[in-house]
């Protein structure tokens, strides 16, 4: 009787197993990960909605509206975005303690996760610019000739050729940016807060914002020289000019008086 000989296995059989079984695992993975990541964002999204709510109801809704749908105590935030939440607010603009012409610039009352969270209630409400990134307002990649020619050219009528503020109409102010932090000067020129034109990418590109950021980064830095001396804080030529009236015509007219003064004396 002949005896049946087992099959023998082909050598890559086993790797060919391995393969197809880390394939299915993969696989697996690819099509299961994904979803649960995308789930766990969403319902994160979702709470910070419900929190930013909240707050909103008890810090903003008495002058804005219960739905942010406006009053006449304050404009309607439907559609300003993340951005401007995040700009206001965490200026300390926003909650206003009063109404005026403008609303200062004071001290924040919310912290930075309290601040998202408004924001992404505000956010849900309509379509409105985000909050940039690190890297769109990073001085990275800027050009700050450019920069300063793009400045001087949109922003310098109100906050001066370095960016030191100006007086408005109707008790009404351009700020200082000195200091300010480049992801609220990014905000600003995307939302427009108060008098300032909002300035949206299809109008002023995100590289071009980029670069107006490095210019005011640059020139109200430690590093800048100051080559004409006395800068008269650097308001430009208005001041200067008004400090040659003031000062230099009213000695020459002193002087002046002086000398007809002795003249008559010595006449007598």
């Amino acid at each position: 009787m002949k005896k049946l000989s087992a099959r023998r296995r082909h050598p890559l059989a086993a790797v060919v197993v391995l393969l197809l079984a880390l394939a299915a695992t993969g696989g697996l993975y690819a099509a299961f990960a994904p979803a649960s990541q995308a789930q766990a964002d969403e319902t994160a999204q979702s709470l910070a909605i419900d929190e930013g709510k909240k707050l909103y109801a008890v810090g903003c809704a008495s002058c804005h509206g219960t739905g942010g749908q406006g009053s006449s105590d304050g404009p309607s935030l439907v559609g300003v975005g993340a951005a401007a939440v995040d700009f206001q607010v965490g200026t300390g603009r926003m909650p206003a303690q009063q109404p005026g012409a403008q609303i200062p610039k004071k001290k924040v009352i919310y912290a930075q996760a309290e601040i998202d969270q408004i924001a992404a209630y505000i956010a849900s409400l309509g379509a409105g610019p985000s909050v940039p990134t690190k890297n769109q307002v990073s001085p990275e990649g800027a050009d700050i000739a450019k920069g300063g020619e793009l400045f001087r050219t949109n922003c310098a009528q109100c906050h001066n050729f370095t960016g030191k503020g100006g007086a408005l109409s109707e008790g009404k102010f351009a700020p200082d940016l000195e200091g300010v932090s480049p992801k609220h000067i990014y905000e600003a020129m995307q939302t427009g807060p108060q008098n300032m034109p909002s300035f949206p990418d299809t109008t002023m590109s995100e590289q071009n914002k980029k670069d107006i950021i490095a210019y005011v980064d640059a020139v109200n830095g430690d590093d800048t020289v100051e080559p004409g001396g006395l800068s008269l804080g650097g308001l430009g030529p208005v001041s200067e000019g008004l400090f040659g009236w003031i000062f230099g015509l009213g000695s020459l007219i002193a002087v002046a008086v002086w000398v007809a003064a002795r003249t008559a004396k010595a006449k007598k």
